[in-house]
């Protein structure tokens, strides 16, 4: 038998989440079950992720206090009989916050593990990033739904984290004019160095203004990770026809009461404007089209991926706040 710790909602958040709101259990995993055949093995993890959505499940009440905390990981393959999924190597399975766990991708066929790339010079984190579940996120929510055309501008907020530096950089391959909306004058200098044509920090100056410098044909695209003022204040600046890809809400996460923007249908009517939001999980069917493609880009020397990284289980619920409050740059990652 295998002792797993595992992260749970402690209890409900009010206001702003706190570590208090998290809490660990320990429990014994079952036996494999062989049945002629094996169809189980275990993993441990390795590599967690924090991600934004848990914080609205935790405030709104959601999942009832007491659930694991729910999300995608790399894990290594400790003991196997199936020859797709030998000893030792590293998958990605949506096994959540916990040291170690039990996979059948029999019966998980909607979020079925896959083996993570390896790419020389890149650390396995690669599958929760680029190679994973932001990687995909980027690649079909700004492609599919923002189909962008060579000399366009393109807008991305939060475009310093795991998928809107991403999505910038897909931008630029795709032969557009990126401008990204960060927090930090460190973010900003990043999001230059790998190709970003312009980067505003939105706590500085005039963001109206800045965005009319930076934009000066107006925006065709915008990937909004944000929402609240910031969107609003890219919309003004939209062109005719523009598309805007909906991503998250960073702007409401960990808030008690949204912010609640006027006469938010003016600028969709006026110029025609097509907004649609996404989960990512609707392209499972091209999962790995997706990953190949980023893959790719990553050898050629096109798309860059940046980590930042937590050390140790004990670190999810900070590293979780962290995120939250913008504090990483690029992936952020727990390793344990």
């Amino acid at each position: 038998m295998v002792s797993a710790r595992k992260w749970i909602y402690a209890k409900r958040a009010e206001g702003e989440i706190q570590e208090s709101n998290f809490q660990t259990v320990t429990e014994e995993l079952p036996a494999l079950q062989d049945g002629g055949k094996r169809t189980e093995f275990p993993g441990r993890n390795r590599i967690l992720q924090p991600r934004c959505g848990p914080s609205g499940y935790m405030q709104l009440g959601v999942l009832p206090v007491g659930s694991p905390i729910i999300g995608t990981t790399v894990a290594k393959v400790l003991q196997s009989n199936r020859a797709e999924f030998p000893v030792g190597v590293y998958v990605c399975a949506r096994i959540g916050w916990c040291t170690h766990a039990i996979l059948n991708p029999d019966k998980q066929k909607d979020n079925r593990p896959y083996i993570v790339p390896s790419l020389e010079g890149h650390s396995r984190a690669l599958g929760l990033g680029a190679l994973g579940l932001s990687g995909n996120t980027a690649y079909f929510g700004f492609l599919e739904i923002c189909k962008p055309r060579e000399g366009e501008t393109v807008v991305v907020s939060g475009a310093a984290g795991a998928v809107g530096s991403l999505v910038g950089q897909i931008a630029k391959i795709k032969g557009c004019r990126v401008v990204g909306l960060a927090g930090t004058a460190e973010k900003v200098r990043w999001l230059k160095e790998i190709g970003f044509d312009e980067a505003i920090n939105y706590k500085e100056a005039s963001v109206r203004e800045q965005l009319a410098a930076a934009t000066p044909g107006g925006i065709d695209c915008y990937f909004d990770n944000v929402g609240g003022e910031l969107t609003a204040m890219v919309r003004e600046r939209m062109n005719l026809y523009g598309r805007i890809s909906v991503c998250g809400t960073v702007s409401s996460y960990n808030r008690e009461q949204p912010i609640l923007i006027s006469d938010p249908q003016r600028d969709f009517v006026s110029k025609q404007l097509r907004q649609e939001g996404f989960v990512v999980f609707r392209w499972l069917n091209r999962w790995m089209e997706g990953i190949t493609q980023m893959a790719e880009w990553i050898k050629q020397g096109k798309l860059v991926a940046r980590e930042t990284i937590y050390e140790g289980f004990d670190a999810a619920p900070k590293s979780f706040i962290s995120m939250l409050k913008g504090d990483n740059v690029g992936k952020a990652v727990i390793k344990v």
